[in-house]
């Protein structure tokens, strides 16, 4: 078995392959999971073919793309060479999965072959495929396969919870076998004329629970990706890309071709169907707020239907009442939204769940920015009840009229960390002691003050209600000159990463400092000194700003929040430099992004290691990024943004 894993992506459903195109049936947990997915479950969980009862040898392994292809033959030697040579190709729709399989014969005479394709689909929920070792009661839950005139289809039922994934072939196979294993075998019996090809498609259909659109599968992995490219070359349509930086020209149409496959449904106030950016695959192939707010703002300017679909997918999951195990209050806006099966019986507390300090927020200045830049007064008046609510929340649920700040408290079952950083570990002092009690967060703290006047903006200019705008200028105001004080460290000149339940200063050197820049929190003097300080070598790495400046004890270039690299936030931190007038700062990480897309076929990952570019010269992986992510996917336009084409 191979171990090198390739990822087919559209909308809501997604695959993972390895280099002959199979699954293995292996139950994976860890950084990458097999199969195919939709809604959260796994709908093929076994997916192997083999050739007169032999596991094939590739040729030419599979290339990662929009559609999988690979050539396949027989094990064989110098002296009896393969009888036959298969080529695979493959692609995911919309809840579905089609595979193509071209079978030549190499002989003279008529060659007897027999292929088969081993399935199963073990419906398993991907909160169960994750490496934290939980595990979850089933009761009642029941397991069927049914053959079918041509092919086979599975089903999972428990209670009143039901998916199903149907295969079928043209032609049909010759013979569906039991395996011993629950899987079943798909077999034809080919006759192959002298030098003769024949061909066999494959479809495979999921049909989770609670989906009620009428989906069908493409005919061909062809078809597919014909599809696929329109819709690309659609979301391409009419941006400018610099001409005088042609890798980042690239980057940027590499991000937003990724952007197009990511696009999932979603609903929005009155129930009509909006596409929205997913986070990421393959652990988060659904609506996150924050990284749909983000990755909406990044192509605004250039994408704007993305932030409208954005907006009122949230609007109409923002929370109406206080639900603890959620983490809901009234005015918040989601975090995360599930459909799998552990979600559905409350078994995670992620159907909807609202543990994220910096959402709402964000949802405010995505309102703010994109009225602003398109003018589309009628979005602000529609969404006005949910940007009050939004704000109601900021100040009285939040914690800014009680604690002066937005403040978050580590939720048993949930997140421990609620702002960007949300690993356990991830807001700390610089010796690596967690923050105890309630947290408040420098990051989140910006987008709050941007939050404010963008919406104190909108009231007075669209809802005029000069009386709220006011207030809120004037919250904005002290927001400013409190954090100024509480959180700046003077021996540093540099702000606290947080501050902790106590009010004690959380004194990590850490990136946030540059979102503060990116929403105009500090004094131009403040900006200034932080934004020269990100780019000296403890933070820059040449690939970028670090999350966590090296040389301090808690650093560790390969975790996850702490010395590694990560693409939005650097996008932020590009943009925040620009804000304050340092072009030569902004272009720098710019280039360094640039440059770490260039040397990974122009697609910036989740994140980097923290590896400094003098003493390692390609950027190393993060191991346990996701392979497509709507931020990095979107960070280049950012880069667009800031620094133009220079």
């Amino acid at each position: 078995m191979t171990d090198r894993h390739h990822l087919l992506v559209h909308g809501g459903t997604f695959a993972a392959v390895d280099d002959r195109g199979d699954i293995s049936g292996v139950r994976s947990t860890g950084s990458f999971p097999q199969g195919l997915f939709v809604r959260d479950a796994r709908h093929l969980s076994r997916w192997q073919l083999t050739v007169d009862g032999a596991v094939p040898e590739p040729l030419t392994p599979v290339a990662d793309g929009d559609t999988t292809r690979c050539v396949l033959v027989p094990r064989g030697g110098r002296t009896e060479p393969p009888s036959c040579t298969l080529f695979r190709e493959q692609a995911v729709g919309d809840g579905s999965f089609v595979e193509s399989l071209r079978i030549t014969s190499n002989r003279a005479v008529r060659t007897a072959v027999r292929v088969a394709l081993t399935a199963d689909a073990d419906f398993t929920d991907q909160f169960e495929l994750r490496s934290d070792h939980r595990t979850y009661a089933k009761a009642g839950a029941v397991r069927r396969r049914e053959v079918l005139e041509h092919g086979l289809e599975f089903t999972y039922r428990r209670g009143e919870w039901l998916s199903r994934t149907t295969v079928t072939s043209e032609p049909a196979p010759d013979a569906v076998e039991e395996t011993g294993t629950g899987a079943r075998r798909l077999v034809w019996r080919l006759d192959l004329e002298p030098h003769g090809t024949t061909e066999l498609t494959v479809r495979v259909m999921a049909r989770p629970h609670g989906e009620k659109r009428a989906l069908r599968v493409p005919r061909s992995p062809a078809a597919l990706g014909e599809q696929l490219l329109a819709a690309e070359e659609r979301f391409l349509e009419g941006v400018a890309f610099p001409t005088g930086w042609p890798e980042l020209a690239a980057a940027c149409a590499r991000g937003l071709a990724d952007l197009a496959t990511l696009q999932i449904p979603a609903t929005g106030p009155d129930g009509e169907e909006v596409r929205v950016p997913a986070a990421g695959a393959p652990w988060f192939l659904t609506l996150l707020g924050r990284d749909a707010l983000l990755t909406s703002l990044f192509v605004l300017p250039y994408r704007p239907q993305p932030a409208a679909a954005t907006l009122l997918a949230l609007a109409a999951a923002q929370a109406t009442e206080t639900g603890p195990r959620a983490v809901a209050q009234p005015g918040k806006i989601v975090h995360e939204v599930r459909y799998g099966e552990l979600a559905h019986f409350e078994q995670v507390p992620y159907g909807r769940y609202y543990g994220s300090v910096d959402a709402t927020p964000l949802f405010l200045v995505l309102l703010g920015a994109y009225v602003e830049r398109t003018g589309d007064t009628g979005l602000a008046r529609r969404l006005e009840p949910h940007a009050r609510a939004a704000v109601g929340w900021m100040l009285d649920h939040g914690g800014l009229t009680s604690r002066g700040y937005l403040v978050y408290r580590a939720d048993q079952g949930g997140l421990a960390n609620q702002n960007w950083k949300d690993s356990p570990g991830a807001i700390c002092s610089a010796d690596g002691t967690r923050a105890a009690g309630p947290v408040m967060a420098a990051g989140a703290q910006g987008y709050a003050y941007d939050a404010l006047r963008r919406t104190a903006w909108l009231a007075r200019t669209v809802w005029a209600d000069g009386t709220y705008a006011a207030l809120l200028e004037q919250a904005a105001a002290d927001l400013r000159d409190r954090f100024q004080q509480d959180f700046w460290m003077p021996r540093r000149s540099f702000p606290a990463l947080a501050l902790d339940g106590t009010g004690r200063q959380v004194d990590a050197l850490a990136s946030d400092a540059g979102h503060l820049l990116w929403s105009g929190l500090l004094d131009k003097e403040y900006g200034e000194m932080v934004g020269r300080r990100l780019l000296e070598p403890d933070f820059f790495s040449g690939w970028g700003v670090r999350t966590l400046a090296a040389g301090q004890p808690a650093y560790h270039p390969l975790s996850y929040h702490r010395g590694s690299v990560w693409p939005h936030d650097n996008a932020l931190i590009t943009l925040g430099l620009a804000r304050y007038g340092l072009h030569d700062e902004a272009r720098a990480v710019a280039h360094a992004l640039v440059d770490a897309a260039t040397a990974t076929g122009h697609r910036l990952p989740e994140v980097l290691a923290g590896y400094g570019r003098d003493g390692h010269p390609e950027p190393v992986p993060y191991p346990h990024a996701c392979v497509r992510e709507s931020r990095s996917a979107a960070a280049p336009l950012a880069l667009l943004t800031a620094v133009g084409g220079a």
